[in-house]
Order: C-alpha cells, then sequence, then structure tokens
C-alpha cells in the first residue's frame, strides 16, 4: 500500500479478505481497517473488534477514524440501514441503502420488482399463513421450491422432492421458525431446470457494469447432494457464459434492471450479485444480492485489472459510466472451500488448522471463519473456514492448484467438495 487513502471494510469473512487483498494492491490505499476482521484479514488490516451487524458499535468507529471510504461487505448490516447511518456522517460508502437492501432482504420484494419490469424469473406465490401454504403443497408441481422471505445466511431454500417433504419444509419455515424472522412470509416458486451461474455487477445510478463470470457450488455434497450452503466453491470464468448469453443476460436482465432502479427511485450504489439460471428458455433471475458473494468474489476479484478503489470511488459519486473496467482474459481461477464437519449443520469451532505455512505456487488462501488463539495459533471459528484459490492459464490449471492447495492443509472434520468446476449437465470437466 502506497497511497494516502484510508479504508474501513464491515465484515470478518471470506469476502471480505479477498476485499482487502484487492484493496490493499490499490495505488491510492495507504491503510485498511476491518471491522471486524480475522486470521487472515489481521495481517492486511488493523482490525476493531466491532461485530458487522453492530450498526451504533460501526458508526461511531467511523465517525472515530474518518476513513476516505467504507465498504460494506455482509448482507446484515446494509439490511439495517448501516449506509444511510455512515452517509449522514458525510461519509462515502460502497454499498446500498436500506431502501436497496431489500432487494435481497426480502425474496417477495425483489420477486415484485422482477415481474412488474418484465425481467425473466419463476413463476411465484407468497405466504404468510401457514395453513394457506400447506393447502398450496405441490401448486407448481415437484421439486417444490420454498424460499423464507428474509436474510437466512444463504441457506433459507428448501427444495422438497415430494409432498412430504414440502410438508415438513413448509413446518420447518414457518411453525419451527428454523430461520426465525425470516420465515414469517415464504415465498413458493416453480423450479427453474438448467445451470446456475452467478453474475456480479458494479452499479450507480446511471450505470450497470458486469464483472467476469463464476459459477457457485451451493450443496454441500460432491454431485451437488445435500443442503444448501452459502457457497462450497466456484470457478471464473463460468465456461457456460459465451458471447451470445452475455448478450442475451445483458439485454433482457441487466439493462431493464438499471431501468427498474431508475422507475423506482432505487438509488443503488454498490455490487449486485444476480443469481442465474440457464436453461433452454433462456436465462432467468434466481435471486438478487447486495454485496459481493462469498465465495464468488475470491474467484472473481483476482481477475480484476482495474484499480479496485478507483471502481468503489467511482460508484459512490455516479462515475462509472467514464470507467473503462479490464479483466485478466488469460487468467481462470478456481476457489474450494474448507468447511467444518457438520456444517451447514452443528459444527465443532476452535479446532488448530495446519498447513497454511506451506501453499503451493498459484495458490492463495482467504480466511472465512478463522480466529487467532492465545498462543498465536490460528483456529476454525465458523463454518465455512476458508477458501483456497488457484490459478492458472485454463481452468484445469487452477483446478489443480486449488485442489493442491487443499490437499496441504487440514483441521479436525475438515471436509470439502471434490468436484468444483465441474459441469454436471454435459458430465464433463474444465480442460
Amino acid at each position: 500500500m502506497s497511497g494516502n487513502k484510508k479504508v474501513l471494510i464491515v465484515g470478518g469473512g471470506g469476502r471480505e479478505h479477498a476485499i482487502a487483498w484487492k484493496l490493499a494492491q490499490s495505488r491510492h490505499v495507504g491503510e485498511l481497517v476491518c471491522a471486524p476482521g480475522n486470521a487472515g484479514i489481521e495481517g492486511l488490516c488493523r482490525c476493531e473488534p466491532v461485530s458487522a451487524d453492530d450498526i451504533v458499535g460501526l458508526t461511531e468507529l467511523a465517525e472515530r477514524e474518518r476513513p476516505d471510504l467504507v465498504v460494506i461487505g455482509p448482507e446484515a448490516p446494509l439490511a439495517l440501514g448501516l449506509t444511510d447511518e455512515l452517509e449522514a456522517l458525510g461519509l462515502k460508502v460502497f454499498g446500498p441503502d436500506r431502501n436497496c437492501a431489500r432487494l435481497e432482504a426480502s425474496k417477495s420484494f425483489t420477486k415484485a420488482f422482477l415481474k412488474r419490469h418484465g425481467i425473466p424469473t419463476a413463476d411465484y406465490r407468497e405466504y404468510t399463513d401457514a395453513g394457506a401454504l400447506r393447502a398450496d403443497i405441490g401448486i407448481f408441481g415437484f421439486p417444490m421450491v420454498l424460499k423464507a422471505d428474509g436474510l437466512a445466511a444463504g441457506k433459507g431454500v428448501i427444495i422438497a422432492e415430494d409432498r412430504a417433504e414440502a410438508e415438513a419444509a413448509a413446518r420447518e419455515l414457518m411453525e419451527d421458525r428454523a430461520f426465525g424472522e425470516a420465515g414469517d412470509k415464504v415465498v413458493v416458486e416453480e423450479l427453474l431446470r438448467g445451470t446456475e451461474a452467478s453474475m456480479l455487477c458494479f452499479v450507480d445510478g446511471s450505470a450497470i457494469v458486469p464483472m467476469e463470470s463464476a459459477q457457485d457450488y451451493k450443496r454441500i455434497g460432491d454431485g451437488d447432494t445435500g443442503p444448501n450452503t452459502g457457497g462450497m466453491g466456484t470457478y471464473s470464468p463460468s465456461l457456460l457464459f459465451d458471447e451470445k448469453m452475455e448478450l442475451r443476460v445483458a439485454e433482457d436482465i441487466l439493462l431493464k434492471t438499471l431501468e427498474g432502479f431508475k422507475a423506482d427511485g432505487l438509488d443503488f450504489r454498490g455490487v449486485l450479485f444476480i443469481g442465474l439460471m440457464l436453461g433452454a428458455d433462456g436465462p432467468k433471475v434466481i435471486e438478487f444480492n447486495n454485496r459481493f458473494g462469498d465465495p464468488e468474489a475470491q474467484s472473481v476479484l483476482p481477475r480484476l485489472k482495474t484499480d479496485l478503489y478507483e471502481i468503489m470511488d467511482a460508484a459512490t459519486e455516479d462515475r462509472l459510466s467514464e470507467l473503462s473496467v479490464e479483466w485478466d482474459e488469460g487468467l481462470k481461477t478456481v476457489t474450494v472451500v474448507i468447511a467444518a464437519g457438520g456444517y451447514p449443520g452443528a459444527y465443532k469451532k476452535g479446532d488448530i488448522i495446519a498447513g497454511l505455512d506451506s501453499l503451493p505456487d498459484g495458490v492463495t488462501v482467504f480466511h472465512a471463519g478463522t480466529k487467532r488463539g492465545a498462543g498465536g495459533e490460528i483456529l476454525t471459528n465458523g463454518g465455512r473456514v476458508l477458501g483456497v484459490l488457484g490459478t492458472g492459464a485454463t481452468h484445469g490449471e487452477a483446478r489443480a492448484a486449488a485442489y493442491a492447495g487443499a490437499a496441504g492443509i487440514s483441521f479436525e472434520k475438515a471436509i470439502y467438495r471434490k468436484d468444483i468446476g465441474m459441469l454436471y449437465n454435459t458430465a464433463m470437466a474444465p480442460e
């Protein structure tokens, strides 16, 4: 870091580590502060022990630090209105305000937005009464998709294969309240068939600039089996995005989204994450998120050539349209997430992590759920613990590097998928 700008990063996961890692390369940045950070982020930032959902504490921290830019990583502080509080202090904030954050905080809000503006998505119906939901079991056939309306850390989606599973899911969401208030309303959707892909976009009031594509792997098990997670790995660029698909996404989704923001008075400034289903009848939107995906950020940001600080600063001032955002087309990336045994259910914390000091060439590790022990050792502190990034000139090289890195890291009951980078609909692996 050689510049004179101070940046405050809010969050403490793999996404925030990747953001800090990229901002540390900026010619403008001289100091990075992170709240709360983790054992990996502390190598790049001065970490302050303020939780990412402590809006009062974060506002006080920002007022003391007076950073040139605040970057909000996770969804919770956005939904709680942290951007609004910080902008009231006269600070520049990269991250949407509370009004725009409803695009992630409420699935029904997003579905209504998509339908209102003619953006392709699945048919849906919403429910606030458990009895009404049970009466409509199978309304779109099976498998049946049930989603908790509110924030559920990426895990509030249940795909029920039959009536019995759907009734159990309805009970889990609305009666057992597995995701708390997030399940006060449930959105039921038709199942979209195809292959999921992720597109992240830089957005301000006048421009929506797509980043390079990525493909995410949500389920815990190889072959896309088991329950959904926050994400078990990604690669970039997606092999499913050819020029024809990119053009269709731009025309049918991106342009309509920006026009919808303007029509609805949504002054969005930050990253819009678009979860897509690429099917026989074209791309459709599965979800919107209001921030960098995790672990998509770990695969996409290393391929960014343009200075990240310049992009973020421009977005806060409605200057994105003036920038040319460039990517390293010759670099391919694969990120493999190492998780704690039991995730996405109950898991243990506090296990010593070995192997972080002897990584192979072409491998970078982003910390997600880690902390520093009393003796200086690095310990597990979350469900998703590490993201192992492999890079190479081909997807195959990047994949080999990522798995070589993952194989050298160990802690008790560590788990990771062995098939990140494979395409199940064509039964092939990249190169």
